[in-house]
């Protein structure tokens, strides 16, 4: 597998959307920003080590990429290809 990939098939294939169509709307409605830079093409191409920030409907999500895939397999499959790097405010409240 090469170690370059198109973001909008890496969004599906990592489980961050359903289908092409959804990754497509998302990249093109300005809500996806590749190491702080606004992408604006579906098929830009995505390596490990890139950070993407997406703004979905549950919230602001800032992810590594951590390597590609060659489809959309099982999520467990899926969550090997990220780390999600933004802490979770619920387990800091939790702490205090």
């Amino acid at each position: 597998m090469s170690l370059n990939q198109r973001l909008d098939k890496w969004l599906v294939y990592a489980r961050i959307v359903k289908h092409r169509s959804d990754a497509d709307a998302l990249i093109e409605g300005g809500h996806v920003r590749l190491n702080r830079v606004r992408v604006s093409k579906t098929g830009h191409a995505l390596k490990p080590g890139d950070v993407l920030t997406l703004t979905l409907y549950s919230g602001v999500r800032v992810i590594k990429i951590l390597g590609a895939a060659p489809r959309r397999g099982p999520a467990s499959e899926a969550q090997l290809l990220y780390e999600d790097v933004a802490e979770n405010p619920t387990t800091q409240n939790q702490d205090a």
